[in-house]
């Protein structure tokens, strides 16, 4: 069963039409919008300092592109 990601509610999915469809607040969302808002919705879960070093890691390796 799939819960809404606006009001948690129970949604069906219509063949018909392929969306999952909320039954509380009739929110209608194809298979790929459902991903993407339950991935935005989705609570960050990196700490400070994984999140520092990711920063770090990318900045070196956009500095060392430019050195090619």
């Amino acid at each position: 069963m799939r819960y809404c990601p606006e009001c948690g509610g129970d949604m069906s999915y219509a063949i018909a039409t392929k969306h999952h469809i909320c039954k509380s607040c009739g929110l209608s969302l194809t298979q790929q919008e459902l991903y993407e808002l339950r991935e935005k919705l989705r609570p960050n879960l990196e700490t400070a300092e994984e999140k520092k070093q990711k920063q770090r890691s990318d900045y070196l390796k956009w500095w060392l592109s430019k050195k090619k």
